[in-house]
């Protein structure tokens, strides 16, 4: 299967920025898309970012002009760059992806999630 693995949560001052890390690992043939979603307590999954393999990025458009998607295709890494960042920015993020896999010598679909990584905005 394949595994995602985020780093560079933490807590952060109103304003401030932080640049969430996504690492997928495995038999990994092919990633179509790679994105990021958050979740507040209390609130359901959210879609933060998305971005293809070509390089199309689509948003929240609540989070458009401070959030930007980007990738490395070859480390197969998703980076989400937070600017000006609010307290209702507060959440797990979590990071998806979707493409395909090799398993023996059969290529598969895939569609995983990394465990998360808590960002926390306040002062």
């Amino acid at each position: 299967q394949v595994q995602l693995v985020e780093s560079g949560g933490g807590l952060v001052q109103p304003g401030g920025s932080l640049k969430l890390s996504c690492a997928a690992s495995g038999n990994i043939l092919s990633i179509n898309a790679m994105g990021w979603c958050r979740q507040a307590p209390g609130n359901q999954r959210e879609l933060v970012a998305v971005i293809t393999s070509g390089g199309s990025t689509e948003y929240a458009d609540s989070l458009k002009g401070r959030f930007t998607i980007s990738k490395d295709n070859a480390k197969n890494m998703v980076f989400l760059q937070m600017n000006s960042l609010k307290p209702e920015d507060t959440a797990v993020y979590y990071c998806n992806a979707e493409g395909q896999y090799v398993r023996g010598a059969l290529p598969l679909p895939f569609g995983s999630w990394g465990r998360g990584t808590q960002v926390t905005v306040s002062s």
